[in-house]
């Protein structure tokens, strides 16, 4: 199944390069000038990015999957030298494109002609940190931003962690830091939804995000900073199988994320009056926090919005029509995904658990679909077999009669060795096309005779 993950991100890294592409009301005239920014950053050509465009509308997400061997099959590798050689070319002038560099590589003959493709050395250049879009980035003088503010609701989303007071929920009642998470809406200041969580890990920005979505629908896109718990294959998956954009702030860049440190610093207030409530649960302090943001923030005079309206006012009277996803596909984007390998009873372990897969897949990596909220019902997918769901393994006090191999791993006798045939052969033509050795004893009385 790793050529199916491959291929999903392959389709995840398409989606997210035609991303602009997909806004709404976009002209012409705007739309040209994006293809050549693409086709510039990327190195592919503009064909290519209207393939891509057509294949998205027609079949959506599973249209941008590769059809070929040649980007997620072994037939794409590049050895590591040569590679070395083409990020030395990037660096030499980061502005060369990817033709060139593969240009000279075969001038050079470092590579034959045509046995590396341009979307393949562009995929790893930018694997490595080596794309035109990275070299530019770090050739940056870190210049400032200038402000800037989307026309409409769900246009842009930012959000943020922010480290909360410590309550008495750990171990024997042991005080623990935790933590904040909200999600803003660019246009309109309004907090989509806002929660305090007992740990760091990557669940709690995908709880708070899913909860934002079921309650305003799907956002055009997302803009985070670059955080462990928002730099995932998950949130990478979930916003392309949704048609999400999702864009990262740049390293050591606070003032890209100017707008929700702006509210983080407003929350300040909130932390400063909570010192003196004490809460002792959980869901106090979210009940609390609910409360005043209600009433201290979504429905107070925002200074940056027109007339000075509230966020919550702005938010509700923007005449742009919230988009929410169907049921179904708002579920599978939502799934996780990891690989876990079949053991010789049939069986796979998971977050601490056996469950039975099927003696069928014995030593198979399947890989596993599940929902982080419930994990009593796993679905297995393995190519070549309909995806189908496995329960916890129950455990007896009996262990009942072994149950046999299947057929397919079973030995597979045979009369004769095929080895020992094939060296035969291999033998006999090997003695027949070998020449016959030469005596030079008999070569110099042959020679003397002719004297």
């Amino acid at each position: 199944m790793k050529d199916k993950k491959k291929s999903e991100e392959i389709a995840a890294g398409r989606i997210q390069l035609i991303s602009p592409l997909l806004e709404e009301g976009l002209d012409a005239a705007k739309a040209r000038q994006i293809k050549a920014q693409i086709c510039e950053q990327s190195g592919l050509s503009e064909r290519t990015i209207r393939r891509y465009l057509s294949q998205y509308r027609k079949d959506g997400f599973e249209g941008l999957k590769p059809k070929g061997k040649g980007e997620n099959g072994k037939e794409g590798a590049i050895p590591q030298a040569i590679l070395d050689e083409a990020i030395l070319l990037r660096r030499e002038v980061p502005t060369r494109s990817i033709a060139q560099i593969i240009q000279i590589l075969e001038w050079e003959g470092l590579i034959e002609a045509g046995t590396i493709k341009r979307s393949t050395l562009q995929e790893k250049l930018s694997q490595r940190g080596y794309s035109s879009r990275h070299m530019k980035m770090y050739a940056d003088t870190g210049i400032s931003s200038r402000r800037y503010q989307k026309k409409h609701r769900n246009q842009l989303w930012h959000s943020d962690i922010k480290y909360g007071p410590f309550l008495p929920i750990g171990p024997d009642g042991a005080k623990k830091q935790v933590y904040l998470v909200t999600f803003l809406d660019d246009a309109t200041r309004f907090i989509l939804h806002g929660q305090f969580y007992p740990t760091l890990e990557q669940s709690i920005v995908e709880d708070c995000f899913r909860q934002a979505i079921h309650k305003y629908g799907v956002p055009e896109t997302v803009y985070f900073d670059n955080g462990k718990q928002y730099r995932t294959k998950w949130m990478n998956r979930t916003c392309s199988k949704l048609g999400i954009r999702l864009l990262f702030a740049k390293p050591y860049s606070p003032e890209s994320t100017g707008k929700p440190e702006r509210f983080n610093r407003v929350v300040d207030g909130f932390l400063g009056e909570i010192a003196l409530e004490k809460p002792q649960t959980l869901d106090n302090l979210n009940r609390l926090f609910d409360v005043w943001l209600e009433e201290c923030y979504q429905n107070k005079s925002h200074s940056a919005l027109n007339e000075k309206v509230s966020p919550q006012t702005a938010y509700r009277s923007d005449n742009k029509p919230l988009k929410f996803a169907n049921p179904d596909t708002l579920t599978n984007a939502f799934l996780h995904c990891e690989e876990r390998k079949v053991d010789k009873s049939g069986c796979i372990s998971f977050e601490g658990r056996k469950y039975e897969v099927g003696l069928s897949f014995i030593g198979c990596t399947v890989d596993v679909i599940y929902d982080p909220a419930n994990t009593d019902e796993l679905t297995i997918e393995y190519e070549g077999h309909s995806p189908f769901r496995v329960r916890q393994l129950a455990i007896g006090e009996q262990t009942g009669p072994r149950p046999k191999l299947p057929d397919h791993l079973m030995p597979c006798p045979k009369d004769s060795s095929r080895l020992l045939s094939a060296a035969s052969k291999k033998n006999k033509k090997r003695r027949t096309d070998e020449p016959p050795a030469i005596s030079f004893r008999a070569a110099m009385k042959e020679d003397e005779q002719h004297v």
